[in-house]
């Protein structure tokens, strides 16, 4: 209901402000679905391709009768969403452009879209870099209570069913000869793991963190990130790793994968639902010390080509092109 009343609004009052004899926009910009008069959306997310995937645990027959609530709540609002992705991404006069070009083939998939731009997503390399990690590394370490020995594995984002954390779980449970130390940060909800965690003994080997606008402190603790994520538009949080100087895996089916060659600037996981897959990755990157360095370096290389000022520089092409195309 809140997004259906801000919609609203925000369709009204620029309606509002197109009748006035002061607003006259060149072009109207929206960072997803947000109106329905938009000449230029850049999409982060695919509802479509999303839904697809977790449809099978949206089922109400398979889940206690406490949680239909909140399962119906999800239904309505995804069928909502996808039915204005039919209604705005179909519309061949609106402009589009995708954080990755793994949102272009599905905006091609499921709209027919074969003319989205790719804007994506960038780093700022003052900020991340491999000197700025080391510099904070010890003072980190000791914040998050990790030994020189620990080979610490990082993930960061919410909605951690979709991240994939399940699997990143099952691959330290496997191995319980190997220092790993996983720290996740994120505003899901860590107490559904507890069970599992403490069951499989392995409650002091993870730690979970909220967000912080710090969060250098974070890469600066590990010493690899662990992406593998079931569905990703994007995945930010690897390429400021990358930036930093880390070994990064990441699943193919984020859009940043596209920045990563599989034994050069990275390890590329194929199948984030196969979790011995994970567990050999994790294995490999884990016992050769070359390997981390060799990645490590050439993720910083990679890194440093996508810049928010190249970022910048697209988007104001992709906006020029909105403003200036004619109507069908």
């Amino acid at each position: 209901m809140k997004f259906i009343w801000w919609f609203l609004a925000n369709h009204i009052r620029r309606r509002r402000d197109r009748s006035s004899q002061n607003t006259h926009p060149d072009v109207t910009y929206s960072p997803g679905i947000n109106c329905l008069d938009a000449d230029a959306i850049i999409v982060h997310m695919v509802f479509h391709e999303f839904y697809a995937r977790v449809r099978a645990e949206l089922r109400l027959r398979s889940l206690p009768l406490r949680t239909w609530p909140v399962i119906l709540h999800r239904r309505l609002y995804y069928n909502l969403i996808m039915f204005l992705e039919r209604r705005v991404y179909s519309n061949s006069k609106v402009r589009l452009a995708a954080v990755s070009q793994l949102v272009a083939s599905q905006l091609s998939t499921y709209f027919g879209r074969a003319d989205v731009a790719i804007i994506p997503s960038a780093v700022d390399t003052s900020r991340f870099s491999c000197s700025s990690r080391l510099a904070r590394r010890p003072r980190s370490r000791a914040l998050f209570n990790f030994s020189d020995d620990d080979f610490v594995l990082l993930l960061i984002g919410n909605d951690w069913k979709v991240k994939s954390l399940d699997q990143l779980l099952r691959a330290i449970e496997v191995n319980p000869n190997l220092p790993l130390r996983l720290l996740v940060v994120g505003r899901d909800e860590s107490s559904l793991y507890a069970t599992r965690l403490r069951l499989s003994k392995i409650e002091s080997r993870v730690t979970f963190q909220q967000p912080s606008s710090d969060v250098l402190q974070f890469y600066a603790a590990a010493d690899a990130y662990v992406g593998p994520s079931l569905q990703d538009s994007f995945g930010l949080p690897v390429l400021e790793a990358m930036a930093c100087g880390l070994p990064v895996i990441s699943s193919v089916r984020s859009g940043v994968s596209a920045f990563i060659t599989h034994g050069q600037n990275g390890l590329l996981l194929r199948d984030p639902e196969r979790p011995e897959e994970l567990v050999a990755l994790l294995k490999q990157l884990f016992e050769d010390n070359s390997l981390q360095q060799k990645l490590g370096v050439a993720a910083a290389e990679t890194a440093a080509m996508h810049t928010w000022d190249r970022n910048a520089e697209l988007a104001q092409i992709f906006l020029v092109a909105a403003a200036i195309r004619p109507s069908f």
